[in-house]
Parts: structure tokens; sequence; C-alpha cells
């Protein structure tokens, strides 16, 4: 009874935290190029009372089956989904999505290199291609300030049209890619990090080496499904009601075994 209300705290405590993803998922449901959470869970060690295949008698049979009992569920981890988001025409000229694999690349202040599916990007007053934060995509590209009209490739070649009629090649974008993007480190603001088990990023021209293409004036939006998530949701919350109820219900037992009295 004792182990019962052990092992239901943890199912109690591993249904909060998978709420809390959720929560986070739904929250961004708008954020562009969010990619939503998931809670992986795994069972706890298990207490071996009788071991499969123990001798059952004298006789030299064997048991088929031993007597183990799980102690509980803990968080495996919580792995990114990169499912590419729905795409959102918005025709502002620095709005950027990648259509497939691969992020931007953004200068961080402290000078290390962070990546980003959002291309929400603008100009600072260096005319310089920054995100929402101020960060510079990289590698840097400066738009001149007579520039009539930004044009960006699907390769990520950016060009103006200056006046006179006369088109300038300003610029290439590249995108970087990873062995293992789930493992990227989230540092918030729509930005990731690379790590020993994202692996190191690998560079390239868009459109190239299994990297995607560019679309200007658009972008990418959430990939978070609200039905999807609402039902996660409802199976969460139940979830957790089972385990208090199995909190009860070791509670109440342990309440008849102390009223017991003797004859």
């Amino acid at each position: 009874m004792i182990r019962a209300l052990w092992t239901a705290a943890t199912g109690m405590a591993a249904q909060a935290l998978n709420v809390d993803v959720i929560a986070n998922n739904l929250a961004n449901v708008n954020t562009t190029g969010f990619k939503r959470g998931r809670a992986n869970f795994q069972d706890l060690m298990y207490q071996q009372i009788k071991s499969a295949g123990a001798e059952a008698s004298a006789a030299g049979t064997q048991l088929p089956t031993g007597i183990q009992v799980g102690l509980g569920v803990r968080a495996a981890g919580i792995e990114s989904i990169f499912l590419e988001g729905s795409f959102k025409n918005t025709s502002n000229p620095l709005d950027l999505a990648i259509e497939g694999r691969g992020f931007f690349q953004i200068l961080m202040p402290n000078g290390d290199l962070a990546y980003t599916r959002a291309g929400a990007f603008s100009m600072d007053n260096q005319g310089q291609i920054v995100t929402s934060d101020g960060n510079v995509l990289q590698p840097a590209i400066t738009i001149p300030p007579d520039a009539l009209t930004i044009n960006i490739g699907a390769d990520g070649t950016v060009s103006v049209e200056q006046p006179g009629g006369a088109s300038t090649v300003v610029g290439q974008i590249q995108l970087a890619d990873f062995s293992n993007p789930a493992g990227l480190t989230h540092l918030g603001h729509s930005l990731f990090q690379a790590n020993n088990a994202s692996g190191q990023a690998i560079t390239g021209n868009a459109g190239a080496n299994g990297l995607g293409n560019l679309g200007q004036g658009t972008l990418e939006m959430s990939n978070v499904n609200i039905v999807e998530e609402m039902v996660n949701l409802i199976a969460g919350q139940r979830a957790y009601e089972m385990n208090s109820k199995a909190v009860q219900a070791g509670d109440e037992m342990l309440q008849t075994a102390n009223n017991i009295r003797r004859g």
C-alpha cells in the first residue's frame, strides 16, 4: 500500500509535466516557426519478488513467470517535433520561409551562433537583415539605402534593384542543418543552439545537399495541431485523475489496516 502511494505519485508528477508541455504548445499556436514538444516517458525500476525460471518445486519444475512490481514512471525527455508547419503569405519582402530542412543562422550578442525557423526579418539602422530582437542574420547581408526592391531567390541569393534599373547581388543567405534537430537546445525567442546531441551544424546554400528552398514573402507558422493538443490535454488530465484515485485508494487501504482491532 505504501508502495502504491509512491508509484501513483510518480504518475501524477509525470502527467503534470505532460500537461506543462501541452500548455506550452497551445500557448505558441501562433508563434512563427514554433515546433511543438512531446513528453516521452519510461517506466522506473522493478522490485523483483520472485524470478521467472526459478525452481517451483523439488521436482525441478520452473516458474513460467516471476513476480516483478513496477515502481512508477519518469520523464525520459521532451522531444521537439520538427514537422513542417503551414505557410502564410505576407508579401513582406524580408519574410522568409524554409520549404524543407534547414535553419537560419543568427549571430548572438555573445558571438555564438543560434538557429531558427522563424523568418520574420527586418532591417536595422545600418541596413543589415536582422531578427525582431536585432540579432544579425548570418552571413551578414546589408541592403543599400537606395534599394527600391529586394528580391530573394529560392537559393538564398539576395539582389536589390537600385535607381536606374540596375540589379545588384548583395549576398546569399545560407542555411544550416543537423543530424539530430530534436537534440537542439531551446534558447527561447524561437532560437536553438547546437550541442553534442544535435551534432555540429552543416551549412550550405538553400536547395543544395538536402537543404530546403527559401520562399520570399512567406512565413512558416507553428506546427501545433490544436485538436490533437486538446485530445492530449484531456488524456493527460484523466491520467492525472486516475493516479490521484490510486493515491486515494492506497490511503483508504492503510486507514482500514490501521483500524483493525484484536478481538
